[in-house]
């Protein structure tokens, strides 16, 4: 099964995942003094091991909906500064699990605005700092050119065996997708013919590969700066589903991490938001 794209990441293979204490077992029980050094030295390595690869100067948790111009804005931010910056696409609900168990991103570019506010609210993200950087469309895309009207009715037909979509529990696009085969009344009948990505970019890799006739993207995916990617396409209207007010939050005062800020919200940085289809404040 196609998994979705993503730039290669800088962030260190064993991640902050693995970076943990280990159980203290078998001989260090004989002597406090032993146990708490041997635990002093394990919490040094690991330190030691988990900081070790962490190249960027800035580590960015992103929606996947949002690759394609945050990976172009970063690269003009990285040429124009001189910092680097480490980019993870995923979905916006396990970025957020994620950060909840002490992820060490320092900025959290989510698909919603409910997870920015939950951090904020709960102290985990700094004060003030959420602020809305583009207004997410939802579009229902086929490779094929003659597989998706202009009116969406092909969710009506009995035309094709798979749709795919993001799972809507996790992904604010998946869930805008649902929202929408209720609106026309096919989400129960559509059930079986449903295929589920973990995020809106795997989504989109199961349309692209063929694995799925057709399935709701974000239209940013379809558009790729500007151009047109290929095959039919339904630009949804927003009246059939909640606004995806996509929100960004900086979560540690790093070096770095207000100017990146100040560059997406500025000019070059706002173009690139436009030229993907992105709607802004």
């Amino acid at each position: 099964m196609a998994c979705e794209p993503h730039r290669e990441s800088r962030l260190p293979k064993h991640g902050y995942f693995h970076c943990a204490v280990g159980r203290m077992t078998g001989d260090i029980v004989s002597s406090g003094r032993v146990f708490r050094t041997a635990l002093q030295l394990l919490a040094a390595i690991t330190f030691l091991g988990c900081r070790s690869g962490v190249t960027g100067d800035l580590r960015i948790a992103v929606a996947s909906n949002f690759s394609g111009p945050i990976t172009k804005i970063t690269e003009l931010f990285e040429k124009e500064t001189g910092r680097r910056v480490t980019l993870s696409f995923g979905s916006t609900g396990k970025h957020y699990a994620q950060i909840r168990n002490g992820a060490p991103f320092d900025l959290f570019f989510a698909a919603d605005a409910r997870r920015p506010a939950l951090l904020e609210r709960e102290g985990v993200a700094l004060a003030g700092s959420r602020f809305t950087y583009a207004i997410g469309r939802l579009a229902l895309w086929s490779p094929d050119s003659n597989r998706v009207d202009s009116l969406g009715q092909v969710l009506t037909l009995d035309k094709f065996r798979f749709l795919a979509m993001a799972n809507p529990d996790l992904a604010p696009y998946g869930k805008a997708a649902r929202e929408v085969l209720e609106a026309k009344g096919v989400w129960d009948e559509l059930q079986g013919r449903i295929v589920q990505g973990e995020n809106i970019g795997q989504s989109f890799q199961f349309v692209r590969s063929g694995n799925a006739e057709l399935g709701f993207v974000a239209y940013s995916q379809v558009m790729g700066n500007g151009g047109r990617t290929e095959g039919s396409i339904w630009l949804v209207p927003d009246s059939l589903y909640k606004p995806i007010e996509q929100q960004a939050v900086i979560l540690r005062d790093a070096p770095g991490a207000r100017a990146f800020v100040a560059f997406v919200r500025g000019d070059e940085g706002q173009k690139i938001i436009h030229d993907f289809g992105y709607e802004t404040p």
